[in-house]
């Protein structure tokens, strides 16, 4: 495992180094974050220099720093992709979360090794294996209940840690099983540039062309969100909490990760047998709140169950919190009925039709107060052209709440360690030995001649003032002992410097201190995959993925979709949400209700959206729905990347062992 049993980790975003710093000082025990390159985000890559820079941040904390490589790649990538985890691991990254098998065929550095949400583990059998195969920490898919994700993590037992996504984006379809983007554009979403496709309206149709669902964003997903299930989650086995948002913004970091933080500390206080994975506690300055930063509303998904509402089938926008109700119209403004307070620069909006209407608003001022207690506000909008149609009695939501923004560009939490010091007497002079928490300590001694204090009261606390006053660095004290023959006179300016000297030294002993994971070794002989044959779906896409898997017994493989191999009709994208079932047209649903059944068989059901149809499979047995097309033809027949630098086909993906 790549954590003890006992310890939760917290684990951030990272867009860019600065977003990963302030995920650390807001609560996150880890924090994940793209390289140069191959990291499933294309416009989140950071240098190596930040990386570093970050790495070294992140260690005095304890902290640690996964890097993404998360991306499938072809064969003419295979070595760059080596050099790059090298580069990595002299940067001091202490994992890599990988996606393809064949990184694991590499010549690679000791560097631990996390299985991708692309990996899609959704079986115990699956999880088990690549625990075995030498991953030290596998995030499940978002779609497991909570009984199923006990049932990985005790088959999966110590030989990695779980992690579970508790927080942002959901993709509709299980991870790493999604290729309409590349279908129908050419962007994969498993190389990392992905179309979102399931954003966009869809109708919906029965087996005779009735619409069941107008122009709406039927794949659009809410977003995900487990406040109240992570005490659960612990109990289930999950030990690495993550937050989705390598895109996202430092507010929404900010503000994410010192909700969680808030939350797991308090459970950590009334259950002493856990621990936090990393060092110090973070004080907070500004009332987290998840609503207030860009969602699509929010669900658990199916951690507690299918349910019916998961969908943000209005809109993928973000509509913000309820925040009144328009009172008047005027020609260039309106007024607002709310208990809120509301400032310059508040972002409001409300649905017109079929589509979230938004506007910013330039200047608010109370003018009053309606029945019921309400405070009224006259709002001059950015465009007045917005508030045609508007009426009162809408309904407004508030997507920016601007003073709360402001608080969080400013310093908005303080992550300190606690230390003990203890300053004692020697022939030559004074001695001060710091420690903190964790137990690294260091000792300094300063030289000089010891003189009584007239004012033995006054000097005693003149030195234990001096010893605490620990100001911008990272520690507390927590206690300042004087192991003192009697109250000695020593100069301010001395004091001082023995206690910067001490807390420098400590800082470098804390870094010193830190061992970085190393990676496990593989079960030998190689265990074997759970399945024989791999078709599209297993995304094998290069030379070394083919042997990993023939290495652990598997006899057919098939070429990722990637590959341009599947002509036909095949599965773009297969997931747990079911569209029968968000429209009550489910045979389950139905069951024993009369003169229902024949209307749920409805199959085939199809998805339009402009000139893109799409045929929908319902598998019932695992509870899932395909959606079915074929990959356009200029992109079937255009060169696939692993094609490019070679002339040779790739036929030996469909090789039986000889």
């Amino acid at each position: 495992m790549s954590l003890l049993s006992h310890q939760i980790e917290l684990l951030s975003p990272a867009k860019t180094a600065e977003i990963g710093r302030e995920a650390i000082l807001h609560g996150a025990d880890a924090v994940y974050i793209g390289g140069p390159s191959f990291g499933a985000r294309h416009n989140a890559s950071n240098s190596l220099e930040d990386i570093a820079s970050l790495t070294q941040f992140a260690h005095r904390y304890h902290a640690r720093i996964f890097a993404t490589l998360n991306t499938i790649l072809h064969d003419a990538e295979l070595e760059a992709a080596r050099k790059l985890i090298w580069q990595l691991y002299d940067a001091g990254v202490d994992a890599l979360i990988v996606q393809d098998m064949g990184i694991l065929q590499m010549d690679l550095p000791p560097i631990e090794l996390h299985a991708s949400t692309q990996c899609d583990i959704r079986d115990a059998d699956k999880a088990r294996f690549l625990a075995d195969a030498g991953l030290s920490q596998l995030v499940l898919a978002r779609e497991l209940t909570i009984p199923e994700i006990k049932r990985i993590a005790a088959r999966v037992g110590d030989a990695a840690t779980i992690e579970y996504f508790i927080h942002g984006a959901l993709c509709v379809a299980f991870s790493g099983q999604c290729f309409i983007s590349h279908a129908d554009t050419g962007r994969s979403a498993n190389r990392g540039d992905c179309s979102q496709a399931c954003r966009l309206p869809y109708t919906l149709t029965d087996k005779d062309g009735g619409v069941v669902a107008f122009d709406k964003h039927l794949l659009s997903m809410k977003d995900n969100n487990q406040s109240n299930n992570l005490e659960a989650l612990l109990d289930a086995g999950v030990r690495s909490l993550k937050i989705e948002g390598r895109y996202k913004d430092v507010s929404y970091v900010k503000n994410i990760t010192a909700h969680y933080r808030l939350l797991l500390d308090e459970i950590i206080e009334r259950r002493p047998e856990l621990a936090a994975a990393s060092s110090g506690s973070c004080e907070i300055f500004f009332a987290p709140d998840p609503d207030k930063t860009f969602h699509r509303g929010s669900t658990d998904y199916f951690a507690t169950g299918r349910k019916i509402d998961i969908g943000a089938f209005d809109s993928p926008k973000f509509v913000g919190v309820g925040l009144g109700v328009v009172h008047k119209v005027g020609p260039d403004w309106l007024e607002i009925a709310t208990p809120e307070t509301m400032s310059n620069g508040d972002g409001i909006n409300f649905m017109k039709k079929r589509e979230v209407v938004g506007m910013q608003l330039n200047t608010v001022k109370q003018i009053g107060h309606v029945p019921g207690g309400h405070l009224l506000w006259r709002c001059q909008p950015n465009d007045p052209v917005l508030l045609q149609g508007l009426k009162p009695g809408t309904d407004l939501c508030r997507n920016r709440d601007h003073a709360w923004e402001l608080a969080l560009l400013k310093k908005s939490a303080e992550r300190k360690i606690g230390v003990w010091l203890t300053l004692s007497e020697q022939a030559d002079g004074l001695q001060l030995t710091v420690s903190d928490e964790d137990g690294c300590s260091a000792t300094t001694v300063a030289q000089l001649a010891l003189e009584p204090a007239k004012d033995a009261a006054k000097a005693e606390a003149g030195l234990r003032d001096s010893l605490a006053k620990l100001g911008n660095t990272m520690f507390v004290a927590h206690d300042v002992s004087l192991q003192l023959s009697q109250p000695w006179f020593v100069p301010a300016s001395a004091i001082n410097a023995l206690r910067r000297e001490a807390i420098e030294q400590l800082e470098q002993a804390r870094l010193a201190g830190w061992l970085r994971p190393q990676r496990k070794a593989a079960v030998e002989p190689p265990v074997a995959y759970p399945e024989k044959t791999l078709s599209y779906l297993a995304n094998v896409y290069n030379q070394l993925a083919w042997q990993f898997y023939r290495k652990h017994g598997v006899e057919v493989i098939e070429a990722a979709y990637e590959a341009h191999q599947e002509e036909g009709e095949v599965s773009l994208m297969i997931t747990k949400h079911c569209l029968r079932f968000s429209y009550n047209l489910c045979p389950k649903q139905a069951k024993g209700v009369k003169g229902v059944m024949g209307q749920v068989r409805a199959e085939p059901m199809t998805l339009k959206s402009g000139n893109e149809t799409y045929t929908l499979k319902f598998e019932c047995r695992p509870c899932e729905m395909h959606v079915m097309g074929k990959m356009k033809k200029h992109i079937l027949k255009a060169p696939a990347p692993s094609e490019i630098p070679y002339t040779a086909p790739m036929t030996f993906f469909k090789q039986r062992p000889q």
